[in-house]
């Protein structure tokens, strides 16, 4: 890596959610940045587990039996095969590590296509 990166400053970059940006890769994975506002499609990954760091704002992570609330700073891991929804009240910010490919509706033919940042 040729020089330090600043999250803020990759956010933005951007305005629309639900749309990530790589900022980096690390060991075969994407580094990314998101905002998100409103809910995202029901889905799961069945080969890889899902991050989620919330840098701003709150993020609800819906599963089937309960759902999993994130502040600023605070991070959950959902389980691969485990189908999960995010929600956001209101505008977030996230920080997600993917392995590179990974698609982010857990279906190639409806995820969004991977941008850079």
């Amino acid at each position: 890596m040729a020089d330090k990166i600043s999250l803020a400053d990759k956010l933005a970059t951007f305005e629309d959610f639900w749309s990530p940006r790589t900022v980096t890769t690390f060991n075969d994975c994407d580094v990314m940045v998101v905002k998100v506002k409103g809910e995202f499609t029901w889905h799961k990954h069945d080969d890889t587990d899902d991050f989620f760091l919330v840098l701003k704002g709150s993020l609800d992570i819906e599963l089937r039996d309960r759902t999993v609330t994130l502040g600023p700073g605070e991070l959950y891991v959902v389980p691969k095969g485990v189908e999960h929804r995010p929600v956001a009240r209101e505008e977030a910010h996230l920080l997600l590590i993917e392995p590179t490919g990974t698609p982010n509706t857990g279906d190639k033919a409806t995820a969004a296509a991977r941008k850079l940042a």
